[in-house]
């Protein structure tokens, strides 16, 4: 995130694109709501009319997967109507020459043929995010989740550099992380690709530097992703440990992650509960909860937060950190002694820039949002004000792409998946909570009222959806919520398993499955 949430409320023209805030980050969205207050106009681009394409002032009903080509057509009116910010391209950007000529052939006449948005809709989005001098982007999964996402994070980064909406308060491209501890996950070194503080594995400076801090060589080669470890379980992986994540209900094609686990000869799951994935598991080491922890957390907006227990754990519960370390320390590894979470945590600031300022006792009397670069620093709420990290910004002459599998004779109907506000996520933990299931206590197909009569179905009756993966049975929701052709449902119940549906394709750079577009059958039981 270049923004801090605080700025949330300062925009002139707000634009959400892929996301549904005010069902999946409620609290953050407050303060969207607040800016609308104050006279924002907001934009929001989503296939389904969700609860804040009410809220908006320009709703985009765009067809599942095919953001690219609306943010292409957006960028060819910002070029066409000369609304870029030229002094901001001169001084900070690189490649906009060629930009320039690669988006003249992408009019939004085109992308209305690709999205269904009308021409007209798509040039007053572009007028009013390329006319406003504070202009802010957000965005999550139904932006990633596609073979396409890292085209459709760079078309998002070209609008914000065209326009100079980068750097500033109120501005800036925004993703509102899924869980609560992703960002610092990613910041630890929980990457394929990165040691802490994304310094690139692959580069032979970082390579000597962790080669120096633990004594002992280090890989030169990136890892792999879970995708390419699911694909190699049984074959040349044969023990896996899954920490915090239901990987049965969470990730694509149910099956063939279930296929995969079960070809193991060894899984290990550090989890809270007894999840689905656990139930697969050999041994399961009970890990405590958030508010049995401490420990240091760090947030969408990266700011370094100071988790404190307020309990002591059940049973014979343990903190994850304690039980990788004995862990490692059983697989004969050195380095991993440690009693308690301070040293782990000065020495993750040890090795990485970004937390280089911070250490135990400065977390422990306030927070920080990263990079914090020598001890007197005071934090960046604010990414790129003065510079970007690599220099200049890069625009990128993407190319809009069909979703892996389209709608066709067989499978006719386009699914897209998501959250819901009442079940977080796999429903682990809101799942065992009487109040919260009482709310909601069961899966549905959202479907337009008019597919319901074409495709003859009933209203809270089952019909069975299938797709080229398998099928399920699920209970029929008629709303205007869900345009025609498109059907929608979360992923979060194990009893109507919808992800056994998912997964035909990935995005070849980061291996995000393509969670939000999949052709599918209904039929009537």
């Amino acid at each position: 995130m270049s923004n801090p949430l605080v700025d949330m409320q300062k925009p002139e023209v707000i634009f959400c694109i892929g996301t549904n805030m005010t069902e999946c980050h409620p609290v953050a969205a407050t303060g969207l709501k607040k800016a609308i207050d104050r006279g924002a106009k907001l934009i929001v681009a989503d296939p389904r009319r969700i609860g804040l394409a009410d809220l908006s002032h320009l709703y985009l009903p765009l067809r599942v997967g095919s953001d690219t080509a609306l943010l292409l057509g957006m960028a060819h009116v910002i070029a066409r109507e000369g609304l870029i910010d030229e002094e901001f391209i001169e001084n900070r950007t690189t490649g906009f020459d060629e930009f320039f000529e690669h988006i003249s052939q992408w009019t939004p006449e085109w992308a209305e043929t690709i999205t269904g948005v009308p021409a007209k809709d798509i040039e007053t989005a572009a007028m009013w995010y390329g006319g406003t001098n504070k202009g802010a982007i957000y965005y999550t999964l139904g932006i990633t989740e596609h073979i396409c996402g890292v085209e459709n994070v760079q078309s998002l980064c070209n609008l914000a550099l065209m326009t100079g909406n980068i750097g500033r308060e109120g501005t800036g491209i925004n993703p509102m992380r899924g869980q609560n501890n992703i960002q610092g996950a990613g910041d630890s070194g929980a990457l394929p690709n990165n040691y802490p503080g994304f310094q690139a594995v692959t580069d032979p400076e970082y390579q000597a530097k962790f080669k120096a801090e633990y004594g002992r060589a280090v890989d030169l080669e990136k890892g792999i992703t879970k995708v390419t470890a699911l694909e190699l379980c049984g074959d040349s992986i044969h023990a896996m440990l899954i920490d915090g994540e239901n990987t049965l209900l969470s990730d694509p094609d149910r099956e063939h992650c279930e296929h995969a686990l079960r070809a193991l000869e060894h899984l290990v799951v550090i989890d809270i509960f007894l999840t689905e994935t656990a139930e697969l598991a050999d041994i399961v080491l009970p890990a405590t909860a958030w508010g049995e922890t401490d420990g240091v957390c760090t947030n969408t907006e990266r700011r370094v937060q100071r988790m404190r227990a307020a309990v002591p754990p059940p049973g014979e519960a343990k903190p994850d950190w304690w039980i990788i370390c004995q862990i490692a320390q059983r697989l004969g590894f050195k380095g991993f002694d440690f009693n308690a979470p301070k040293p782990i945590f000065n020495e993750l600031c040890r090795v990485s820039p970004i937390y280089a300022g911070l250490d135990w006792e400065r977390i422990d009397k306030s927070e920080y949002q990263w990079p914090v670069p020598h001890k007197e620093h005071p934090g960046t709420p604010r990414l790129h004000e003065e510079s970007f990290v690599n220099g200049r910004g890069i625009f990128s002459n993407v190319h809009y792409r069909d979703p892996a599998e389209t709608i066709s004779e067989a499978f006719p109907v386009w699914l897209t998946t998501g959250r819901r506000l009442q079940s977080y996520h796999t429903r682990t933990q809101t799942g065992r909570a009487q109040g919260i299931d009482y709310l909601l206590s069961e899966e549905s197909l959202e479907i337009n009222p008019a597919d319901i009569e074409k495709w003859e179905l009933t209203d809270g009756e089952w019909c069975k959806m299938s797709s080229a993966r398998g099928s399920i049975n699920i209970k029929v929701k008629a709303t205007n919520r869900s345009p025609r052709g498109t059907v929608f449902a979360s992923f979060s119940f194990a009893d109507v398993p919808v992800n056994l549906l998912t997964g035909s394709g990935y995005d070849p750079i980061t291996h995000t499955a393509e969670l939000k577009v999949c052709p599918v059958r209904l039929e009537p039981l």
